[in-house]
């Protein structure tokens, strides 16, 4: 069994009080996948008329689970969530997709409904085969049990090398109620972006059609979830799947037929708020992790050329381990925006940590004090401003440090 991480710096000294969102129930159980006694089955049942949106990866390697849930996406109504740990289901051939069908099989009997309104996910070790028989018969009675304050349950069923479970509510006035938004994710190692960057689940109570929910979605993940690294490897299983019950209509909230509408911005706005605190959740839980790190891009060609330098500093080991050292190298963040492959002058070029210049027009700044910015450096949080006098793109990107732990944690993962 891989030994237990520490337990992350930033990990939160209470969870999160989640209220219901009606139309969506939840339960979890210990079913054996991989390590005996450990939490490792959830699923969350939804009221007829749910709608689904989702962000997948583009790994060309993908997982069983995100193939399946490929195909539904194109239907967008969902009855069932089911999400396993221990075992990512993923490079597992035929065997993976007959384990994806069961599964699936299972818990639509369960719920009455049709295969293809049942969501899955997998995660844990790559490449073997996943028994769904081991767990499939559990399905009828969480579907049966499934309460709605189980968030926490849920949550922790969906951990791996996760040091706390995440999760995040926001509560919206929409007309003459309150729609509710729930999310959860789990996320500690093989963490960069690529459309979605771990598995992450939120639930509503709004009501939208799926054209409407997948726009919104996409746009959040974009300057959220796409915007993290913690060790810039794709997983294989990433995920982001938003439900909406509808429920709220019931009681006075209008329904959301346009994305540009003053209540779609409303709503959006909240979705989007909370994304971002789930998806710094993941980054402050990055394995091994001592400090968490905002990187700040201005003055790039473009927005997009921003971001890529900004990955470009956040990805590379050298910076991260000079982090982690509490080392004032800034010398390191010249390099990785050298090797981004986006224009950059070196006579343009201004870096700061926390918001003192150690470097100004290709040259160190006059007012530099290696002693200054390595007291800052001893710091948690770390911020790193890059200014490339260029243009008017900017990013933001977050990340954490590389320390001795993080290879700890992955060598000793499967044994």
């Amino acid at each position: 069994m891989a030994k237990a991480a520490r337990v992350s710096p930033f990990a939160p000294e209470r969870l999160p009080e989640m209220p219901p969102v009606p139309g969506a129930r939840l339960a979890a159980c210990a079913a054996g996948i991989r390590y005996p006694g450990r939490t490792d089955l959830m699923a969350v049942v939804l009221d007829e008329g749910t709608t689904v949106a989702g962000v997948l990866t583009r790994s060309k390697t993908c997982s069983a689970p995100v193939l399946w849930c490929r195909e539904g996406l194109k239907h967008g109504k969902a009855r069932v969530l089911v999400v396993n740990s221990g075992n990512a289901n993923a490079f597992t051939g035929k065997k993976g997709s007959e384990a994806a069908r069961i599964t699936a099989e299972a818990a639509a009997k369960a719920r009455g409904c049709s295969p293809g309104e049942v969501f899955i996910s997998s995660t844990g070790v790559i490449g073997e085969p996943l028994d769904a028989a081991k767990f499939a018969h559990l399905l009828d009675g969480l579907v049966r049990s499934a309460k709605s304050d189980a968030w926490h349950a849920a949550a922790r069923a969906i951990m791996t090398t996760d040091t706390f479970p995440k999760l995040a509510t926001r509560r919206v006035r929409m007309g003459a109620a309150d729609v509710v938004i729930n999310g959860f994710a789990k996320g500690a190692g093989m963490i960069a972006p690529d459309l979605a960057t771990m598995l992450v689940y939120i639930f509503t109570d709004a009501a939208m059609p799926q054209s409407v929910l997948q726009a919104m979605l996409a746009a959040g993940a974009d300057t959220t979830f796409n915007c993290i690294t913690i060790d810039s490897d794709t997983s294989t299983s990433d995920t982001v799947l938003l439900f909406a019950t509808g429920a709220a209509a019931a009681r006075g909230a209008p329904r959301i037929a346009d994305a540009a509408s003053a209540d779609g911005r409303l709503f959006a706005t909240a979705l989007h708020d909370l994304m971002h605190e789930l998806a710094l959740m993941v980054v402050k839980d990055g394995e091994g992790l001592s400090k968490f790190v905002t990187i700040e891009v201005c003055g790039a060609e473009s927005d997009g050329a921003a971001r890529r330098i900004g990955f470009a500093i956040a990805n590379s080991p050298l910076v991260k381990t000079a982090i982690a050292g509490a080392d004032p190298n800034w010398g390191r963040v010249v390099m990785a925006v050298g090797k981004s492959g986006e224009a950059a002058d070196r006579d343009r070029l201004s870096i700061r940590y926390g918001g003192v210049q150690v470097a100004k027009d290709g040259d160190r700044a006059a007012t530099y004090d290696e002693k200054t910015i390595a007291q800052y450096m001893q710091g948690r949080e770390i911020t790193i401003g890059v200014d490339l006098g260029l243009g008017a793109g900017k990013a933001t990107v977050w990340t954490c440090d590389l320390t001795h732990d993080y290879i700890s944690i992955n060598a000793d993962y499967r044994s």
